[in-house]
């Protein structure tokens, strides 16, 4: 697991409207990471209590080439081209070097 790669991204979304359209940009992105993407162990998207524009995301890789495989996929491009319409505001923090435990997703 040392070699494993993640990241948080906060996503600030216009109003509620972004955020349902935002919500179905990524339920149409996730189909593509579930059935395409072995080196990326975990996509979680979190809603937030009390922030309802904001999404934040964790992401888990088995490595740097692993996360660079997940960014080149043609539905995460997609994701990236249309974002933008949704956001009011995005910060991202890089991670390496995990350790614990992270439990299964069902």
């Amino acid at each position: 697991m040392s070699d494993a790669y993640g990241l948080v991204v906060r996503f600030e979304l216009h109003d509620l409207t972004a955020a349902t359209g935002f919500d179905q940009l990524v339920a149409q992105t996730r189909v593509g990471i579930e059935e395409s993407e072995p080196g990326t162990l975990a996509y979680v998207v979190h809603e937030v209590p009390d922030e309802p524009n904001v999404r934040v995301f964790y992401e888990l890789y088995a490595s740097r080439e692993a996360f660079e495989a997940h960014e080149n996929q043609p539905h995460v491009q997609r994701f990236l081209r249309e974002r933008g319409q949704y956001l009011a505001d995005t910060r991202v923090t890089f991670l390496t070097s995990p350790s614990g435990k992270a439990p299964m997703l069902p």
